[in-house]
């Protein structure tokens, strides 16, 4: 198995990103109708299913003998966030988890979903769906979170998981040294054309910092205006 590129502004990439992009907007336009309790139903609804698609992968890959510790480790980017996605909708109420999986999530899930690299294609078409589902929910909880379930972001969130995630970095990277693995692409760049990515190991890295610190700004300030009112 290999990983599978889609190349950006091709049919398959415009018709894979306006399907995902028009689902999460139809969504949250479908929220801002409903009352608080019908809210939670659909935020334990869409944990749900991508708790049912993160098993049936995890299984699907050990039954196949697929997975192995320098690949399948939740240490990606959006396999963290994909984890903490799939039991926020169900657990106590935890900001700095909400705001993690806000940033990193919503980053992460935008960037993968435009920029689409599915490692491990086996040629499925589940593989296929599983990747941009997963992704955008990844992106459409933590929005449909903030939006409806009366979750909030302190003024520095966007540094301060800015900062957790350096600390993340600091642990992963010997553990790629180690395991002769990439998680969080910090030792090799996505295969993937990718514009965020400028330069070679480790140069690119640096630029990934101020990138990263923008991005989770303007993640902020675009979510501190008042999207109730756009419909």
């Amino acid at each position: 198995m290999s990983d599978y590129i889609i190349d950006v502004l091709t049919d398959e990439w415009i018709r894979n990103v306006s399907i995902s992009i028009s689902l999460m907007i139809a969504v949250l336009c479908l929220g801002n109708f409903l009352n608080t309790s019908f809210n939670k139903l659909i935020l334990k609804l869409l944990s749900s299913i991508l708790l049912v698609f993160t098993i049936v992968s995890l299984v699907e890959s050990i039954v196949n003998d697929k997975w192995n510790v320098e690949t399948h480790l939740p240490l990606q980017l959006c396999g963290i966030s994909q984890y903490i996605a799939c039991f926020i909708a169900f657990s106590p109420k935890k900001k700095l988890i909400f705001e993690f999986l806000f940033y990193c999530g919503i980053s992460g899930g935008l960037v993968s979903i435009l920029t689409p690299q599915i490692t491990h294609y086996d040629g499925s078409m589940y593989a296929y769906i599983e990747y941009f589902v997963s992704h955008s929910l990844i992106i459409l909880i933590p929005i449909y979170l903030l939006f409806y379930s009366n979750y909030t972001l302190t003024r520095f969130s966007w540094l301060k998981v800015f900062l957790l995630l350096n600390v993340l970095m600091a642990f992963i990277m010997p553990l790629n040294f180690m395991l002769d693995s990439n998680y969080m692409y910090l030792n090799a760049p996505p295969e993937v054309e990718n514009p965020l990515i400028i330069g070679e190991w480790p140069y690119y890295l640096f630029y990934l910092e101020f990138i990263v610190l923008t991005i989770f700004y303007l993640i902020y300030i675009i979510s501190s205006l008042k999207y109730k009112r756009w419909w």
